[in-house]
């Protein structure tokens, strides 16, 4: 499998290639250079299939032959590990529980499965690798969890100041060792522009060994699509037609994943992006503009991005072609009243307990269901409800019981250097560092 460069199509790279650099010239995105698709028994028969078989029918291709199949059958078991259950809220209405690894939120599978790969890769460098990354919330703590202590990788994570929950900001402050986070004064979108700058910036360049670990990596993109398999496996248990799928939306690498695997065979009905008030695609499917706006600080704050950068690859799935997107996409735009109100009702209907970012999916896939009646679909429950527990105690007027795993990381310091949304600000860090 070739992977190209959405900015230079020229430049085409192989796995091991693009895992490692993350993003080709001029920012460009890395795509596969073919969609493989699943066979039809395979998708009809999952029930018969382990998860961990799954998991590696869903990556063999993607990876081809620059991972042996006993190696990546390891890292795909040990990627999913934890449970992922399908658990019905109601009727119309599943959630696929994706919160149950090691940070407690779905990145932990794109962040695992990456951090293996990259080990691997890096055996025989002799080069410190340095990985770095911005995140609104979760990235973070999955990415700094996956590569701690590994040796040879040091990560920076840039988060945006006052804008993650505090559950989030110890998980990826508080491990010390290879792990540094750098606190930015700015918004997501300031931490991810700060990341695209170091990347194109020839001197830190040509003194670090730079790669990402954002969603804009093709080995924490295209992981995710193992989990919607899964969700379908337990789904054909329960129901025969094919779900909606809704899913909470910031970057769009999430649901661009479960596009990219409905394209490859998944049967899906439809695809609901699931925004909070920074509602840029939601827009564009509505007047065919994108426009990227400042982002808007949210309670679901993993999802405050104002400049997606990973719509370029549904474009690119759909051919650029908006009618075609249109037909399979639907975008929403849930406010935070509308959120704390759907956490309240949820609980005290169906007495289950929502996280901000899973409630923004639910009103909307609700609503969805609500236009088109007779359809039934699933939400991906993106985080743990404790990671947000000023917003969801305030809406269930209960306490959230916190993990023991939780109470230990919370009693941890803090470590944190504070930058300005400045670049020669990041870049000093970077190279002193060195």
């Amino acid at each position: 499998m070739k992977y190209y460069n959405l900015k230079d199509s020229q430049e085409n790279v192989d796995f091991r290639t693009a895992t490692i650099k993350g993003q080709g010239k001029n920012k460009g995105l890395f795509f596969p250079g073919s969609i493989p698709y699943f066979k039809e028994e395979f998708i009809q028969n999952l029930h018969q299939y382990s998860d961990e078989e799954i998991a590696y029918q869903c990556m063999k291709d993607f990876t081809g032959d620059e991972i042996p199949s006993e190696i990546l059958r390891k890292i795909v078991a040990e990627t999913i590990s934890f449970e992922i259950p399908l658990k019905k809220i109601n009727d119309d209405i599943s959630v696929l529980e994706l919160f149950h690894g090691p940070t407690l939120a779905f990145k932990d599978i794109g962040a695992g499965f990456m951090s293996r790969c990259l080990s691997y890769f890096l055996e025989d460098k002799k080069k410190k690798v340095t990985v770095l990354v911005a995140t609104s919330g979760d990235t973070g703590g999955a990415v700094a969890h996956g590569f701690y202590d590994i040796p040879g990788i040091d990560v920076v994570i840039l988060y945006p100041k006052n804008r993650v929950s505090p559950v989030q900001e110890k998980q990826l402050t508080a491990l010390g060792k290879n792990i540094y986070a750098l606190e930015v004064n700015g918004s997501f979108d300031d931490c991810q522009s700060l990341v695209k700058q170091a990347f194109a910036n020839e001197e830190i360049n040509s003194q670090l060994f730079l790669t990402s670990a954002n969603s804009i990596n093709i080995a924490r993109w295209l992981p995710q699509q193992i989990y919607y398999l899964l969700a379908l496996k337990q789904w054909q248990k329960m129901e025969k037609k094919a779900p909606v799928i809704c899913v909470p939306s910031g970057n769009f690498g999430n649901i661009c994943a479960g596009i990219l695997a409905h394209l490859r065979g998944l049967p899906a009905d439809h695809f609901i992006a699931a925004c909070n008030a920074n509602d840029v695609i939601p827009e564009y499917l509505k007047t065919k503009k994108f426009n990227p706006k400042k982002a808007i600080a949210t309670l679901s704050n993993a999802m405050d991005v104002g400049d997606p950068s990973n719509f370029v690859r549904i474009l690119e799935l759909f051919n650029n072609e908006f009618d075609l997107l249109k037909n399979k996409i639907s975008g929403y735009s849930i406010d935070d009243q509308k959120t704390m109100q759907t956490i309240t009702e949820t609980y005290n209907k169906y007495h289950y307990i929502l996280d901000p970012h899973s409630a923004v999916a639910f009103a909307s896939l609700q609503q969805y269901l609500q236009e088109n009646p007779g359809k039934k679909g699933i939400i991906l429950g993106t985080a743990h409800p404790v990671k947000f527990p000023d917003a969801v105690e305030a809406a269930i007027k209960t306490k959230i019981e916190i993990p023991q795993s939780l109470n230990d990381l919370m009693k941890k310091e803090k470590k944190t250097v504070e930058i300005n949304s400045d670049f020669e600000e990041l870049k000093r860090f970077l190279l002193d560092k060195n």
